[in-house]
């Protein structure tokens, strides 16, 4: 085994900025996501807290510094038309393909494609 394969993956992970996490992380349940932790620095402090989707993770943090209100993120589903029936929509077709577009409740942007084979 090479040391370049032995190395851990190298990773991009978008940090959401949310009012309410536990609001948010039930929003983004009905994408397939799910909570794996959450953090406070003390009780009554804002929460910090990573979702996943298979190998797909946010964070979504409540410290107003972290993050901008208003962030576009673009997510690959292998389930899109499952996706779109959650939310009532339809996907619409682009030049590039098949896409729907999300808000969450924080006014968040999620345009969600579907997976490359």
């Amino acid at each position: 085994m090479s040391a370049e394969s032995a190395a851990p993956a190298e990773e991009v992970i978008p940090v959401l900025r949310v009012a309410d996490a536990a609001a948010a992380v039930r929003w983004y349940a009905r994408l397939g996501f799910a909570q794996q932790w959450e953090h406070r620095f003390e009780p009554g402090f804002p929460l910090f807290t990573e979702i996943a989707r298979g190998g797909v993770r946010l964070y979504l943090s409540e410290h107003e510094g972290d993050a901008r209100p208003d962030t576009l993120v673009y997510l690959r589903v292998a389930d899109l038309d499952a996706v779109a029936a959650e939310f009532g929509l339809v996907p619409e077709d682009q030049p590039w393909g098949r896409e729907l577009a999300l808000t969450d409740p924080d006014g968040n942007r999620l345009r969600v494609g579907p997976a490359r084979a």
